[in-house]
């Protein structure tokens, strides 16, 4: 099943799909082909952030989210070695409105149109700080979290 967006949506932005995503093989490629920069403080709902909040309750929403965070083996934009250890958001790869939450549009629940994430992976798509963003799994070593045991 193939993303379904409307016509407004489609020449305000790029169409974005897992089929697509996935043909991409570094985090900062996958980065680049999400990223919106969109301007802090702007809401994707306005002032009804409610459905939103409903919507991300509901049975469907749930199962979608699962398959996607299995699909993507917990991992950071898909991408094995980037493991996700802790919350895992499940993110829109092309933009929602009101009207899709409301219509049900396809767009809305597809795995096709969504991609697992951190918090701080989605905020830098959302808002264009690629800087924040850890690209580089992180090395662990013998305690290197107590400084004092060196």
């Amino acid at each position: 099943m193939l993303c379904e967006v409307t016509v407004a949506a489609v020449i305000q932005v790029k169409i974005r799909s897992y089929s697509e995503l996935s043909k991409l093989k570094t985090f900062d490629e996958r980065f680049d082909y999400l990223v919106l920069k969109g301007l802090v403080g702007k809401e994707t709902f306005g002032f009804d952030r409610y459905l939103n909040q409903i919507f991300y309750k509901l049975p469907e929403w749930l199962s979608a989210r699962n398959e996607v965070i299995v699909r993507d083996n917990g991992c950071d934009l898909g991408i094995e070695g980037y493991e996700i250890h802790g919350m895992i958001l499940v993110h829109h790869m092309n933009p929602i409105t009101e009207d899709d939450i409301k219509n049900r549009s396809s767009i809305v629940l597809d795995p096709e149109c969504l991609i697992s994430t951190t918090l701080l992976t989605h905020n830098a798509v959302h808002y264009g700080k690629k800087e924040n963003v850890i690209r580089e799994p992180i090395q662990r070593m013998k305690n290197d979290t107590c400084p004092w045991r060196h």
